[in-house]
């Protein structure tokens, strides 16, 4: 199976210079933790309900006046519409990542693809290892850092 065929299309995008409580907004209104964010049609970066939480609100920045720059992720992994969806699983478990904005030839965003998105790819795999190896922590590491 091919991206194409399997993602979200359409995404919305903000810009690096809309702020915070804009971007928060657009988050509540279409229902979603994760925006890319383009300068004109070029991906620069994208933020997350957690980055507005961690890098924004418990810095104590202004939710009205910083813009995404500020706090986005500027790591940004990507894939291709046209590749097969066992390069998108390689690529969210080498990177831990849950989302990945889908880019066209011009680089241009065309879609997300997410872990939902590859449920009918699971019936070959393992489910429980994709979601451990895309989390921030897995089960092993955070049973080692526990103190009896």
């Amino acid at each position: 199976m091919l991206i194409k065929d399997a993602m979200t299309v359409s995404p919305i995008c903000c810009t690096p210079h809309d702020t915070l409580d804009s971007v928060a907004r657009m988050m509540s209104e279409h229902d979603c933790g994760f925006i890319p964010v383009c300068d004109s049609s070029k991906l620069v970066g994208v933020i997350t309900d957690r980055d507005i939480t961690c890098r924004a609100v418990a810095a104590g920045k202004n939710p009205s006046t910083t813009p995404i720059l500020d706090v986005m992720t500027k790591t940004v992994y990507t894939i291709r519409r046209d590749e097969d969806v066992q390069a998108a699983i390689e690529l969210m478990e080498a990177q831990q990542i849950r989302r990945l904005p889908v880019v066209d030839d011009d680089g241009k965003v065309v879609g997300i693809l997410a872990p939902s998105d590859l449920a009918p790819t699971f019936a070959s795999t393992n489910v429980a290892d994709f979601l451990l190896a895309v989390s921030y922590w897995n089960r092993k590491s955070a049973v080692s850092h526990v103190h009896a």
